[in-house]
């Protein structure tokens, strides 16, 4: 079978990394845009003893008081600092996954596997770039943020609190983002096995399938996430003598201490709302840019034959009117 003939879900092996970068750049920072405002809330929910202006009921209830009292502004505070990590951070796991996917299941459909693997792995890469611009968006995203610009919180946070600060919460991260895209992605490809039987380009099946992942993957991993923002943002209710709250244990005990078991899942449904739109979006348009420039690909590669078969003539037909 020539490359050209080859289905669209073979992409792995037709195609260079540069393909699976742009398209995982591309992704990364539409999920991110699209459902920013929610991501606001779903960290204001988060926090363990909110001031009383910030407390709110429900995710609407929250939006409502942000844009009535703060302005519609402040609902994308630390948008810049998202969107300078997610898209070299998604080009890069993108790529990798796509890669690693392929070499581990030798090119065959359906080894979830290999799929979860991928994941995995993809993620370490991932959450090097974004953990970074995470801490900064975080901190510009609780009440009453003294922050003004996202130059600033970088520069702050790294002058006070040195590089670690940036880090302080990767490996909670990775304990939450590791089995948080093992169960998306083996959930997606799973789906696209019952929806996508032929692996075509299927915007239908790419959006279902990732909002189910992303819903799924959100609520299993919903703990971690509290422990994580907790360490990003190192609230001055949690301080102890004012040092500051360092790994996943210390992040857990302070959680259960202010707010019980039920602290683990503050903003659940925020994040349970982000997350099922966000990966729709991040899986969709990964598909979407993936197919475009595959299609790209074929198209030069049929018109650089057919140019060569032109000149093969000519040469030919000029040989022939010499003789």
């Amino acid at each position: 079978m020539e490359e050209d003939d080859n289905p669209y879900e073979t992409l792995g092996s037709s195609t260079s990394m540069t393909t699976h970068m742009l398209a995982g750049a591309a992704a990364g920072v539409m999920e991110h845009s699209v459902m920013y405002p929610i991501d606001c809330v779903k960290t204001r929910m988060q926090c363990l003893v909110p001031d009383p202006k910030a407390d709110y009921r429900s995710v609407m209830d929250a939006l409502n008081k942000i844009v009535r009292h703060e302005g519609i502004r402040n609902t994308v505070r630390g948008f810049s600092a998202m969107a300078l990590g997610a898209g070299p951070a998604h080009a890069l796991y993108f790529a990798c996954y796509e890669k690693i996917k392929h070499v581990v299941s030798g090119g065959k459909q359906g080894n979830h596997l290999a799929n979860g693997l991928a994941g995995c792995t993809a993620t370490l890469l991932h959450d090097a770039i974004m953990n970074p611009a995470d801490v900064v968006k975080q901190r510009m995203q609780i009440y009453n943020s003294p922050y003004q610009s996202t130059y600033s919180c970088f520069r702050d946070i790294l002058k006070t609190e040195g590089v670690g600060a940036f880090y302080r919460s990767y490996t909670t991260q990775l304990t939450m983002n590791i089995p948080f895209q093992a169960m998306q992605f083996v959930t997606y490809e799973a789906m696209q096995d019952i929806l996508n039987k032929e692996r075509q380009y299927d915007p239908k099946s790419h959006i279902v399938a990732g909002a189910l992942a992303g819903a799924i993957a959100a609520g299993a991993t919903m703990p971690l996430d509290v422990c994580k923002t907790l360490l990003n943002t190192q609230e001055h209710c949690a301080r102890n003598h004012l040092t500051y709250i360092n790994g996943m244990a210390s992040a857990f005990r302070t959680i259960y201490e202010f707010c019980g078991i039920s602290g683990f899942f503050r903003g659940l449904t925020a994040r349970v709302i982000y997350q099922m739109p966000s990966t729709a979006i991040s899986w969709s348009v990964y598909e979407f840019f993936k197919y475009i420039i595959h299609k790209q690909k074929q198209q030069q590669s049929i018109d650089e034959r057919y140019l060569g078969a032109s000149v093969q003539l000519a040469a030919a037909t000029a040989s022939a009117s010499q003789r």
